[in-house]
């Protein structure tokens, strides 16, 4: 799954890229900061050389009143500054439905010489780009690697979020072989 799951495209600059990041959990009207990690590392996989960039932000109301994908766009606009083109996925509540409703987006931004990545923490990350793998396989071939991975960054965060993603990929394996 894993060498799968990271995909076989190659970005060329000049190229278009899709960049999908995933939201969090988010009780308030603040992005946390989880979601505010997610949004810099899908800024920082943005790509001055690209032809063409866009962002779909992922993430209905889960923790909150408010949409993760909204709190996301907020975040890129009002506190990074982000001026880029931006589409918004409202509604999913798991990462399975994350993917889902990313497609007809995907699929409506898509070009020929389009790259997909899927920006989250980096084994929350792999298990959406298997869910693409397994929805859409010509658009998994699209995948290459975003920015949400630094040598060194978020050292408390990361060995936590290691081990949960770890289970839920263990999880996946299983429920894959079934």
């Amino acid at each position: 799954m894993a060498g799968r799951a990271a995909g076989t495209a190659e970005w060329v600059a000049g190229g278009d890229q899709i960049i999908v990041v995933l939201g969090y959990g988010n009780r308030g009207e603040r992005a946390n900061g989880i979601n505010r990690f997610r949004v810099r590392a899908g800024l920082r996989t943005v790509d001055p050389r690209a032809r063409s960039a866009v962002l779909i932000l992922c993430g209905g109301a889960v923790a909150g009143r408010r949409p993760e994908a909204m709190i996301l766009e907020r975040f890129a606009r009002e506190e990074l500054g982000f001026t880029g083109r931006m589409r918004l996925e409202t509604e999913s509540a798991t990462t399975w439905e994350n993917i889902l409703n990313a497609i007809p987006l995907i699929d409506e931004e898509l070009r020929a010489e389009s790259t997909i990545s899927i920006v989250s923490n980096s084994h929350h990350a792999e298990k959406a780009r298997d869910h693409l793998w397994q929805l859409r396989p010509d658009l998994g071939r699209r995948l290459v690697r975003g920015g949400d991975y630094r040598f060194g960054e978020l050292p408390v965060v990361k060995p936590i979020a290691a081990v949960r993603g770890l289970l839920a990929l263990r999880e996946l394996d299983r429920s894959n072989s079934l």
